[in-house]
């Protein structure tokens, strides 16, 4: 059986690789599966780049998650806390009466037991009794004449605030210091 050469249809491989046309074909087909190749590679690190940026903010999630899921519950237990404050301070100082001395220290170390648990899931109470008011901490409630004290300083806390970890959980009820006839323009805004 005889092939008629003349109908078969050329391609690369069948161009002979002496001829001229053979090899510019060939250039460009390398070049071409080159691009493709580069193409390709530069694709593939980007979807690998994108599920590695994928997977760390999957485990941040996880880990705030983690680290603050208790917040909401927290922030229901700290009116708790503020009842043991308020308690201790209603009873009159001076009580001699013994069963009234052994409540108070009930109530103290329930207290203390209380903020211990909340020390051991990462919530610390904020204490800002003498510092400069900061609004990202504190909610100023009233401005005080204290002749004493620099302008935007905290004189009394009406409610402690709390963070959780590095998050704010409940901010600070605070009274600022007017500082004399000088008002602190950031104090006033605040309140």
């Amino acid at each position: 059986m005889s092939v008629d050469t003349e109908t078969l249809p050329l391609n690369d491989a069948s161009i002979a690789p002496e001829s001229p046309a053979a090899t510019d074909g060939s250039a460009q087909r390398i070049a071409d599966l080159e691009q493709q190749l580069a193409e390709m590679k530069d694709r593939a690190l980007r979807e690998m780049a994108e599920a590695e940026n994928t997977r760390r903010r999957a485990q941040k999630e996880r880990e705030d998650t983690a680290k603050y899921a208790v917040a909401n519950f927290a922030k229901d237990m700290l009116a708790i806390g503020d009842n043991f404050r308020r308690a201790l301070e209603a009873i009159p100082q001076g009580n001699a009466d013994p069963a009234v001395k052994n409540l108070i220290a009930g109530v103290e170390a329930t207290e203390r037991q209380f903020l211990a648990t909340l020390d051991r899931f990462g919530i610390k109470k904020i204490e800002p009794l003498g510092q400069i008011f900061d609004p990202n901490f504190h909610q100023a409630m009233l401005e005080v004449n204290a002749p004493d004290q620099p302008p935007g300083t905290i004189t009394q806390v009406l409610q402690a605030g709390y963070v959780i970890h590095d998050r704010l959980l409940r901010e600070a009820l605070v009274a600022v210091a007017k500082g004399g006839s000088a008002t602190s323009s950031h104090v006033d805004q605040a309140v």
